[in-house]
This record gives structure tokens, C-alpha cells and sequence, in this order.
């Protein structure tokens, strides 16, 4: 008897999200987004051992997920499916391939930028770190993710891919988080060094 009122509250959980991802989705899947993208922030400072938290860091991760990271892939999707439509001959492997080859590099991209502006930096440092991470950051995604999203294109509901795709996102957020950590980390690095020439 104790144990079925977790599972009711799950339940409930479950059926309130779906019929709001129904009524409402865009702000359904932004607030998604930015909750996953706030914690997936937290979660990689965390593990990359900081002493305090970085709460401009969270913040930027958090806006990004708010405004970009839920309605740009439901507009992204919505897309997908009428320029390739599921009944096409195909039509999987074509929609794996725009998501892959076109959506991903122009979306990390803006990502990368977008949270180093979200976080305060300048136009020119928000470059420098974009270029410095970029590539390093959509090849790993290209060789772990690809096959996470034939999936997720296969067999998940429409109305379901971006919330996968931010539960993948997620783990992707601590990966992503760590590595621009680490960028800062040896920026400031170099920044010191130059001090003491």
C-alpha cells in the first residue's frame, strides 16, 4: 500500500506532462529544456570538482534551454516531418541525415556562441571559445548521438522526440559543460602566464 503512492504520483507526473505537451508544447518542451539544461549544468560542475557554484554558468545553461533548446528542435521536427514525410520511401534515413549533416553543425554552432553571450562574454571571447570547442564537440557528437537518434526518429512518438532528445541532452549538457569548463579553465591559464612574461 506505501509503495503505490510514489507510483500514483509518477502517474500523475507522467499524465499532467503529456496532456500539457499536448495543450501547450512549445512551453511544455522550453521549460523541459531549461530545467534538463540548468541541472545537466549543475550536475557537470559537481563532477568537475568546484568549489562554488558558477551560477552564471547555470543561468546561461538554463535561459539557452528556456528559449532555444525546447521550441528550436520542435520547430526543427515539425519541419523534418512535413519536408519528409514518415510514409516516404526512405524516410527515416533521409530525416537521420538532414537532422545530422544540416540541423546538429548549425545548431552547435549557435549553441556554443549563444551560451558564452548567455553567460556575459563578449562578442570576440564568445568566438574564440565557439571556435576552440566547436569541432571537438560535433565530431564527439556525430560518432555517440547518431545512432541514439536513428532511434529516436524510428520508434519515438513525434510528439515525444525533443524530450528524448533532452534526456540525451542531458548527459550531453555535463559533457558539453565539462569541456567548456575545462576551455575557461586554460584560458584563464593562459591569461596568467602572459601576466607573469
Amino acid at each position: 500500500m506505501a509503495l503505490s503512492k510514489p507510483t500514483h504520483f509518477l502517474q500523475g507526473l507522467i499524465t499532467t506532462y503529456l496532456q500539457q505537451l499536448y495543450v501547450r508544447p512549445i512551453r511544455t518542451k522550453a521549460l523541459t529544456s531549461c530545467f534538463i539544461s540548468a541541472f545537466g549544468n549543475l550536475i557537470a560542475q559537481y563532477i568537475g570538482g568546484a568549489k562554488m557554484i558558477d551560477q552564471d554558468s547555470v543561468i546561461a545553461f538554463g535561459l539557452f534551454g528556456l528559449l532555444f533548446g525546447g521550441p528550436v528542435p520542435h520547430f526543427f521536427y515539425q519541419f523534418l516531418d512535413k519536408m519528409v514525410p514518415y510514409y516516404s520511401k526512405n524516410a527515416i534515413l533521409k530525416q537521420l541525415l538532414i537532422e545530422r549533416l544540416l540541423f546538429t553543425p548549425f545548431y552547435h554552432y549557435f549553441v556554443l556562441y549563444t551560451i558564452s553571450r548567455l553567460q556575459g562574454k563578449s562578442h570576440k571571447k564568445a568566438c574564440k571559445e565557439r571556435d576552440e570547442l566547436y569541432w571537438t564537440l560535433l565530431k564527439a557528437n556525430l560518432h555517440v548521438i547518431t545512432l541514439i537518434q536513428f532511434i529516436n526518429l524510428k520508434y519515438v512518438h513525434p510528439m515525444l522526440r525533443v524530450l528524448v532528445g533532452n534526456l540525451v541532452g542531458f548527459f550531453w549538457i555535463i559533457y558539453f559543460a565539462h569541456k567548456k569548463q575545462a576551455a575557461s579553465k586554460a584560458d584563464a591559464a593562459r591569461g596568467r602566464k602572459k601576466l607573469y612574461m
